[in-house]
């Protein structure tokens, strides 16, 4: 697989790298990642089951429920699955930062600190340095997971799954040929993807995206105060919602307000110094005014999730923040653990090296939860002009491009880290890999579906509880 630590670039000149790269293809050929192999498989339900002590009883039910909506949910939830099959899979050698679960639905737009929206991958829970193969075939596989479920024919999937990986090998063959600052600065600005969009796909696309534009602005913390808040008898409060929402309050019932708020600002305090200065500052300009645990996602269901309201200058100054447990990547069982000494930091150390601009206020810490033990977290800002696509709304056409996007981002995120130009020469400028990753993505998707139906056999059953709750707000 090659070196552990491979997040760096190899040593030599650009000659001797991109010919490691050729004799890579040598020994590992492109067609032989068409392979899925399934010996010795355990099966999803078991690997599920196997996640279930980690997290909390009373929230299992409820990841369940959401991952047995459709074959692509379930498809979102297993990234712990799907691990284990690409663990199985031929590399080439050469590694990269991973995401971990490069899905369609983990790409998207936020604001960079700059305050421009781009478009970036924007879930890191699983990051550690890997085989670049892992991300692209989750990937390629996604889009033929929810191809299938939007109803697309056989021969448009294929078409789209190709384009995109296509798209990953032109993107790393320029990327190889770019210095290493230029490749560190290049990213995606959401208003010239909005004209690209418009001019391949009409006008009506450009509309639509100017509408998930203007939504994705809307997204900050005054909107969130008044989506998440109310105030009751002068004081502002997080809104109860059991059990998506719960506040702090609500679950320590022995606690007193004081002694919440005194936890919770030297939590805060504490992780600020995971900031770079000025950022540190700023934070710890902020004060405490409300803490609740908070249900999100698919697969993070179950795992601990905070969000913190902090009070500016007044009432109408407010910063959310999102404090979210960090277990070991799923990839961790294939590949060893984190070189860091916090699983929040193995978090955040990956967002920043693969997002071209990461938040302002991602950082990390070691914090003691209610029943005493200590537990590694992230934050990150809850929601800073955030934006996903509707994967489920996407006609053909849609998914191509958005497929081709997300391919070209996720090489650029793996160019910053791996060496650009010994995979860049291992891909080649044929389609043998292409067409060979979209077999195994192929291959793949029945594989999901088979899961899907022992995983919903399992909950008819009543082996696995599922249960979605309706919110009270």
């Amino acid at each position: 697989m090659g070196a552990r630590n491979g997040s760096s670039q190899e040593p030599g000149s650009p000659a001797a790298r991109a010919d490691a790269g050729r004799q890579a293809r040598t020994r590992v050929p492109p067609a032989s990642h068409a392979e899925l192999p399934t010996d010795g498989r355990p099966g999803g339900v078991a690997v599920l089951t196997g996640q279930i002590p980690s997290r909390l009883p009373e929230l299992v039910p409820i990841r369940h429920a959401r991952m047995l909506t459709s074959p692509f949910a379930f498809y979102r939830g297993g990234a712990a699955i799907m691990a284990g099959d690409l663990a199985r899979t031929p590399v080439s050698g050469f590694t990269a930062q991973l995401c971990g679960d490069a899905h369609l639905s983990n790409f998207g737009m936020f604001a960079s600190p700059e305050r421009a929206l781009v478009f970036d991958i924007n879930d890191f829970d699983e990051t550690l340095p890997g085989p670049w193969e892992w991300d692209l075939k989750r990937l390629a596989a996604s889009l033929v997971v929810a191809g299938r479920q939007n109803g697309f024919r056989r021969k448009e999937i294929r078409r789209t799954v190709v384009e995109s990986v296509r798209a990953y090998r032109d993107a790393m063959a320029g990327f190889a040929a770019m210095s290493n600052l230029d490749v560190w600065y290049t990213r995606v600005d959401v208003a010239l993807l909005r004209q690209r969009m418009a001019r391949e796909l009409g006008k009506r696309a450009g509309k639509r995206v100017d509408k998930g534009i203007a939504k994705a602005r809307l997204r900050d913390h005054r909107h969130t105060l008044a989506k998440l808040t109310e105030v009751v008898d002068g004081e502002r409060h997080i809104v109860d919602a059991p059990p998506l929402v719960v506040r702090v309050s609500s679950l320590v019932l022995e606690a007193t307000a004081d002694q919440i708020e005194d936890v919770v600002t030297g939590m805060v305090h504490s992780y600020a110094s995971s900031l770079a200065p000025g950022y540190r500052e700023l934070v710890r300009s902020y004060t405490f005014v409300d803490m609740a645990r908070k249900v999100v996602g698919v697969g993070s269901v179950g795992t601990r999730c905070w969000i913190v309201l902090l009070r500016g200058r007044d009432d109408d100054d407010p910063l959310f923040l999102q404090v979210k447990e960090a277990q070991p990547s799923v990839l961790a069982a294939h590949l060893g653990p984190t070189t860091e000494s916090n699983e929040g930091a193995r978090v955040v150390a990956g967002q920043r090296i693969m997002q071209a601009a990461a938040d302002a206020f991602l950082g990390w810490d070691r914090v003691a939860g209610i029943d005493g033990t200590s537990r590694d977290f992230y934050v990150r800002q809850l929601r800073d002009w955030k934006g996903a696509v509707e994967v489920e709304r996407m006609a053909p056409e849609g998914m191509r491009l958005y497929g081709r996007l997300c391919a070209w981002t996720l090489a650029r995120a793996h160019a910053r880290s791996g060496d650009r130009i010994a995979i860049a020469a291992y891909l080649g400028d044929d389609d043998v890999l292409p067409q060979a990753v979209a077999d195994f993505a192929d291959a793949y998707a029945d594989l999901n579906e088979h899961d899907f139906a022992d995983f919903a056999a399992a909950v008819a059953r009543g082996d696995l509880a599922a249960a979605e709750p309706t919110a009270v707000r």
